[in-house]
């Protein structure tokens, strides 16, 4: 009867973590209070910029622009960041990298001061306002999405619906479901997940020039979750792998190299 009884109790625990996992993975997957704890210190000429959704939600972003003159249409860079980044993080990784551009980033729906509830179906549909915002601003100019890891799923949704200067993909995954399923071996992933992210829907047959930037230690987004997308992608113009994890990536000047001549790559095909 003891070995009743246990089964019935390991059951029962079971079930209990199974629903916390259900009610907490919006928590889990857009911690926003992490993102809001992030802290930077932004060039003094950075602008704030802020939008409305149809939903009426505020989304709050910034503008670096660029150090001295950039190239006659040269596209703006509008960045994704990672699900425990905010757009302040975001922005200055990107000016970092490519001082002579200007750069956009907005805090996702739900990461503070933007206001609402995160969810995939949001990031993708704010994603498309920000980027009609930003058309309309600049005149129709060029804009080009750039992603880290989630963001990476964000800003292929947008390529795929928006005429975009290029596409640049740095950590990125095949599906958020496939992640959770290789985390969560023993959970019942498929019917508990709401917020699916298929990139390589995505990216299938895309004529977009992509770049595609990961990580060979990558324990987040490890090479069967990323490899998927190189075959899918229909106008891959660059592809680089850089000997770091998920989250040290960015500290590799190896790094730093791979998206400047990514950008140049797309920039080259496009003027073509």
């Amino acid at each position: 009867m003891w070995v009743v009884h246990l089964i019935l109790a390991l059951a029962a625990l079971y079930a209990v973590i199974i629903a916390g996992m259900y009610f907490a993975q919006t928590w889990l997957l857009f911690p926003t209070a992490l993102a809001g704890a992030a802290r930077v210190r932004l060039p003094a000429s950075t602008q704030r910029l802020e939008v409305c959704t149809a939903e009426g939600e505020r989304l709050v972003g910034v503008r670096i622009p660029s150090e001295g003159a950039t190239a006659k249409g040269a596209p703006t860079l509008l960045g994704f960041g990672g699900n425990a980044w905010n757009a302040e993080a975001t922005a200055l990784t990107l000016h970092a990298l490519f001082p002579h551009r200007d750069v956009v980033a907005f805090h996702y729906r739900g990461y503070p001061p933007s206001s609402g509830r995160p969810s995939a179906r949001a990031l993708f549909s704010d994603s498309l306002v920000i980027f009609d915002y930003l058309a309309q601003a600049r005149g129709g100019g060029p804009i080009l999405p750039i992603g880290f890891s989630i963001g990476g799923a964000v800003a292929a949704y947008l390529a795929k619906h928006r005429s975009v200067a290029g596409l640049i993909l740095v950590t990125p995954f095949d599906s958020l479901e496939a992640v959770a399923r290789d985390l969560y071996w023993w959970a019942p992933v498929g019917p508990l997940f709401r917020n699916r992210m298929p990139t390589i829907e995505f990216v299938r047959g895309s004529n977009v020039p992509t770049a595609l930037i990961t990580a060979q230690h990558d324990a987040i987004a490890p090479k069967r979750r990323s490899a998927p997308l190189r075959a899918e992608i229909g106008n891959l113009v660059f592809e680089r792998a850089i000997d770091a994890g998920h989250n040290d990536l960015y500290d590799h000047p190896a790094f730093a190299t791979a998206a400047r001549e990514a950008l140049m790559r797309i920039e080259t095909t496009s003027d073509r």
